[in-house]
This record gives structure tokens, sequence and C-alpha cells, in this order.
């Protein structure tokens, strides 16, 4: 359920961008559903790790350090919007402490895509989905990013959509699994 919810509520959040970025309610979505795809990977990679443990034992990490950037983007965008600020200003601001934000932002905010882009190839490499499915998340961890640096609204809404698809694909395998095998890979 988590592993469809994450997604969701991130692509609901896109309705509630700005020409600057999201709202208060667009960042409060994020951070919500970054929180529930949280619960939902954790749930893949325990079903990963019997057949990858190395992977599990670095994607793990890496993966809740990218959720914890990407909620600190999604809270430095509602206190944009709390305070007033421009994201222009709310930058300048940051540059009085460049070691904790960069180690926040530009080095635990990448892992997150990353991290998906990392699952989808292993998905790919286990034959754990359809071809289609990984190929997806690794798509989608590729604009994820993308989108949310040019903030085109259009851009944001294709990644977000593209993202959702292929974890709505595995959530709805893990909660009606064929009933002669168990599904390969669960929603959390």
């Amino acid at each position: 359920m988590f592993i469809i919810l994450g997604p969701a509520l991130i692509l609901a959040a896109g309705f509630f961008t700005k020409g600057d970025g999201p709202d208060a309610t667009g960042a409060t979505l994020v951070s919500i559903g970054l929180g529930c795809w949280l619960i939902g990977l954790i749930g893949v990679y325990q079903q990963l790790r019997p057949r990858a443990p190395r992977y599990v034992a670095v994607a793990l990490p890496m993966t809740v350090f990218g959720v914890i950037g990407g909620v600190a983007f999604s809270v430095q965008a509602l206190h944009e919007v709390i305070f007033g600020i421009s994201h222009e200003r709310a930058i300048e601001l940051l540059n009085a402490y460049l070691l904790p934000a960069n180690v926040l932002y530009w080095l635990c905010g990448p892992l997150f895509p990353i991290s998906l882009m990392l699952l989808g190839a292993l998905l790919l490499k286990l034959r754990a989905t359809p071809v289609p499915v990984a190929l997806l998340i690794v798509l989608g961890g590729l604009l994820f990013p993308l989108s949310r640096i040019t903030r085109e609204e259009f851009l944001i809404h294709a990644a977000d959509l593209v993202l959702l698809l292929p974890f709505l694909y595995l959530g709805l395998r893990t909660l009606r699994p064929a009933p002669d095998k168990p599904a390969p890979v669960p929603a959390g």
C-alpha cells in the first residue's frame, strides 16, 4: 500500500506547484509521500535481500538518506511560502551555512533518485519484474531531479507519472499475488 501511496502523493503534489516550486500543500504532500514511499521501499528491499544482500546493505541507507534530502527540499519550499521569500533568496541565505546545506541538500538530496535508478537496474538484472517496470523506475529516477531543477510543470507531472506506474504495478502485485506463487517484490 505504501509503495503506491508514496509516489501517488508526490504526483498529487505536482498540482500544487507554482512557478518557483511547490506551495505549502505541495511541499507537505512531498514530505508525507517520501515517508510513505520509504516504508514501501523497505518492504521491497526486504524481499530482495536474500537475492542481493550486498545491494540491500548499500541501497537501504542510501534510500533513507535520500528521503532525508528530499524532505529537506520540501521543508525549504514550505519555509519559502511561510516566510514569503523567493527561492533565490532562500538559496542566498543558505550560503551562510555551506557545509550543512551541502551535506543535506547536495549530498543527501540526489541519493533518492540515484537509489531508484539502482533499484530499477537491480530489478532488471534479477528479472524480478517485467522489463518495462524496471526501465520505468530507472527512467523515473533520471527524470525526477531534472523535473525539479527545471521546475517545468509538464516535466514534473511526466516524471511523477513515470514513477507512479511501476510502483503501482509493484503494489498491486503484492496486494494480489497469484494463488500458486508469491509476488516477486512486495509493496511494503
